[in-house]
């Protein structure tokens, strides 16, 4: 697993070089912003306790994730991940069973507020913007989705969000120079074990092992099962090499969400706009809750959407293949 967030030693701010002077490393962690990040680019990921966000009330996230929950195992709403699809675009009829539901925000889910509470929480957003590396007023809302129980047994095959499975070492070193422009995390209500990842793998093109293996391969070299604890956050690179392997006889419901930089919309478009959010974005109405502390941010991070998806138009999908 990642390592544990911690405060680094105290030392004043130096250490000491092999000719006896005290010198300032310009590059060590200071805070645990700071810390995270620095683990996020020598990982991939990153785990934070869920002591660092107390504003987040489990109890009362269950309680919105079931009942949106069971609207989408009984049809009542439409915004799911069917199975056994892995990428949109996913049917609305959940006869076959599903494993996520979409939209957390939407205005016509009675529960969106609940959502958006930890979607916009002050302390999560700090984490994000320093992950991302941009500033306050570059933040942009994305999405935010849930990952469930499956109606059956099923398991996403190993891929890198963002790359095609087709991709030369070449392609793959190319994209994963450049700037992501967005942070990605999960937000586990119940106790997950779902996410494997190869620590590393974002900032490499594929071994020849990882090339040849089968896409449910039940292991690879290196791979890390992420444990995690109810209320911890997992941030992860959406480019390091991962899968998901659901457990139907286990409770799930995982909180999936993403927020970018203004600077990256033009990159992260397709990736966004194929789930649909800049669809209904325009018209989430935040006028019930004008005095709460988020509210503010949600709607400057909400107007930067509609602006991505005004200037994108129609941006097809990521992966039409299954």
């Amino acid at each position: 697993m990642a390592t544990a967030i911690q405060t680094p030693p105290t030392t004043n701010g130096a250490h000491k070089t092999n000719t006896g002077l005290s010198t300032i490393p310009p590059s060590v962690p200071q805070t645990p912003y700071e810390l995270a990040r620095a683990s996020l680019d020598r990982d991939g990921f990153v785990v934070l306790p869920a002591t660092l966000f107390p504003t987040f009330d489990l109890n009362t996230l269950r309680s919105a994730a079931s009942r949106l929950t069971t609207s989408a195992r009984t049809g009542s709403w439409p915004y799911i991940r069917t199975l056994p699809k892995q990428f949109p675009p996913w049917s609305s009829d959940p006869s076959q069973g599903i494993w996520g539901v979409q939209h957390l925000l939407h205005p016509s889910n009675p529960d969106h507020l609940v959502f958006a509470k930890s979607y916009f929480d002050k302390e999560l957003l700090e984490y994000v913007r320093v992950l991302i590396g941009c500033e306050e007023n570059e933040l942009t809302m994305e999405l935010y989705n849930m990952l469930v129980r499956p109606d059956r047994e099923f398991e996403l095959r190993w891929h890198r969000d963002d790359i095609p499975a087709s991709a030369s070492p070449e392609e793959e070193m190319q994209r994963l120079g450049k700037p992501g422009w967005h942070a990605q995390w999960n937000l586990p209500l119940y106790e997950d074990s779902s996410l494997i990842v190869i620590p590393g793998s974002h900032r490499r093109a594929r071994t020849q092992i990882e090339r040849d293996a089968h896409p449910y391969e039940k292991t690879l070299p290196g791979m890390k099962v992420v444990e995690l604890k109810a209320g911890e956050v997992v941030f992860y690179n959406n480019n390091i090499l991962h899968r998901g392997v659901y457990d139907v006889g286990k409770e799930r419901m995982t909180l999936h969400g993403s927020i970018g930089s203004s600077r990256g919309s033009a990159e992260r478009a397709r990736n966004v706009l194929q789930h649909g959010v800049a669809e209904w974005a325009g018209s989430w109405d935040l006028g019930g809750v004008e005095g709460e502390e988020w509210v503010g941010r949600a709607k400057k991070m909400r107007d930067r959407l509609v602006e991505m998806g005004e200037r994108s138009g129609k941006v097809g999908f990521y992966a039409e293949d299954e």
